[in-house]
């Protein structure tokens, strides 16, 4: 395992990797673009000259709206390498969530692609002129691709025109970044009607990610695969910085396809894998996928139900971790060791992260729990610098003790490690009584006909809610209502028993394009005819 950096900022992290590690691969762009530790900070630097070039100022933000292609890596740590702060956008955005962001963020110049999939980036712009007008803020546009307009500039012009820049200025913007300036700004829709510009800092992208590339065991050799999407902290935060700070090679994916994925791993000859739970099941179903294409992963961090996790941990990747966090809290807070035994990999989501403390607190009092006690997770350490230009919201978002309010519930057992309850927001309120849906699904999950279960309370005349459970079986098997019912009786309290039920395929189950369930929409399963 590689010695934590001693660097804490990302331009220093950059250095140190390529005086150490220089010869060794560290990113590989699916199109074939390749850069080892001492490439990769070479080009960094030209492209730092070119930001700088282009009128780029330390604490101005770049947007960068594009998949996941080697230029998304190589501007974002050029941005942070000048103090600027690279703002990662949605490639799903539609035109009125892009000027939202442009706008929001203050966007002082924009790197995109002309189009990725179905999108078409340049007809989304044309629909904001007059840039002026509604986006005061932005003063260049670069794009990456044909079809560069009279008022863009094309990335291989703009590719190069920082030559004249002083290699001294460079290095003199460099040394003025502080581990505690903000380094990526990354927006997260969550429960709110606008999206939250989340601000983490250099210190942060550092120290956590070694320490979650440490509980995945990450070595120099590993290659980790990534096609989680960058604009999310999964991509450009955990992953990236996981595999930089271990000296550890990143292998991209533009965007994922599961076919393409499989042959690309094979190919590149991954070691390890960043995934949700649908991606790494669609790699299992791929018909082309020979027998040795997955032959080289043991490493993975991934979410997932115990069923979920137990099959990536024996058919993907024997040293699989589950992990737990948000984008706040540097993506991940807690995280299990690839070390562990399998059940407590699918069953705990660890214990925290060594810079992060966390603490299990009566959601409506701020009152301490003990262990064992389900309550809201909270959480102090590597968190977020706050909410971009949203002081009410930043305040709102920790306790009065300074502790992050992360809307979640879990319990921390007597060994030490998490276990992620739900959200408090999906609490089930029958007759007067909270329910935890986790502790009725985690019953369900024991059953031996269950593959995974998803509990919501529906309304009722009566008891204001009843539990309702969605259940998707195991293969082969037809559990029925009686046969779940008696089985929970034999666990749970009579108030937690659910009283209506569905049995779907998972292809029924609404899935967010991250690959979670959407539990908000289950109940919309119990609305159409069984």
């Amino acid at each position: 395992m590689s010695g934590r950096p001693e660097a804490r900022t990302v331009g220093a992290l950059l250095d140190e990797r390529a005086a150490a590690d220089g010869a060794r691969l560290a990113l590989l762009g699916d199109d074939g673009q390749s850069y080892d530790y001492a490439g990769l900070r070479a080009r960094v630097r030209g492209l730092a000259r070119d930001l700088i070039a282009l009128g780029l100022r330390p604490g101005e933000r770049l947007a960068i709206l594009m998949g996941n292609r080697a230029e998304w890596v190589l501007l974002d740590l050029a941005a942070k390498l000048i103090g600027a702060i690279p703002v990662g956008i949605n490639t799903w955005s539609t035109s009125r969530e892009l000027e939202y962001v442009l706008d929001h963020s203050g966007a002082a110049a924009l790197v995109t692609t002309d189009r990725f999939l179905k999108a078409d980036f340049l007809a989304m712009l044309d629909g904001l002129r007059p840039w002026n007008e509604r986006l005061p803020a932005l003063r260049r546009v670069v794009v990456l691709g044909a079809g560069a307009r009279d008022d863009t500039l094309a990335f291989a012009r703009f590719d190069g025109m920082g030559a004249g820049v002083a290699e001294a200025e460079l290095d003199r913007l460099a040394g003025a970044v502080r581990p505690e300036d903000p380094a990526i700004l990354l927006y997260t829709s969550g429960s709110t009607s606008r999206p939250k510009g989340v601000l983490l800092a250099h210190r942060g992208l550092i120290e956590n990610m070694w320490d979650i590339g440490a509980r995945l065991h990450l070595e120099p050799e590993d290659r980790v695969w990534l096609a989680v999407s960058l604009f999310w902290a999964l991509g450009s935060v955990n992953a990236l910085f996981a595999a930089f700070t271990h000296a550890a090679s990143v292998v991209l994916q533009d965007h994922f396809e599961a076919g393409a994925a499989v042959r690309l791993i094979a190919r590149a000859r991954c070691t390890a894998l960043y995934g949700t739970p649908n991606m790494l099941a669609a790699l299992l179903a791929d018909p082309a996928r020979g027998p040795d294409d997955l032959a080289r992963v043991r490493k993975c961090a991934t979410i997932g139900t115990p069923e979920q996790m137990h099959r990536t941990i024996a058919e993907i990747a024997p040293m699989a971790c589950q992990i737990y966090g948000m984008t706040e809290t540097y993506g991940n807070c807690a995280v299990t060791d690839a070390a562990d035994p399998a059940d407590l990999r699918a069953t705990t989501v660890g214990p925290p992260l060594d810079g992060q403390r966390i603490r299990i607190a009566d959601p409506d009092t701020g009152r301490a729990l003990v262990t064992g006690e389900t309550g809201e997770i909270r959480v102090k350490g590597h968190v977020m610098l706050g909410y971009y230009r949203d002081p009410e919201r930043s305040a709102a978002a920790f306790d009065a003790d300074g502790w992050l309010l992360t809307g979640d519930l879990g319990f921390i057992g007597a060994d030490g490690r998490l276990r992620f309850r739900g959200r408090i927001k999906e609490m089930v309120k029958s007759g007067g009584i909270n329910i935890a849906p986790a502790e009725v699904e985690e019953v369900l999950q024991a059953h031996p006909d269950v593959a995974q279960a998803y509990v919501v309370g529906l309304p009722d005349a009566a008891r204001d809610e009843v539990l309702a459970a969605v259940i998707v079986p195991r293969a082969g098997t037809a559990p029925d209502a009686a046969s779940l019912a008696a089985h929970c009786a034999g666990a749970l309290a009579a108030y937690k028993l659910p009283r209506v039920w569905r049995v779907v395929a998972e292809t029924a189950l609404p899935l967010t394009i991250t690959g979670k369930v959407q539990k908000n929409r289950l109940g919309e399963l119990f609305a159409a005819p069984p």
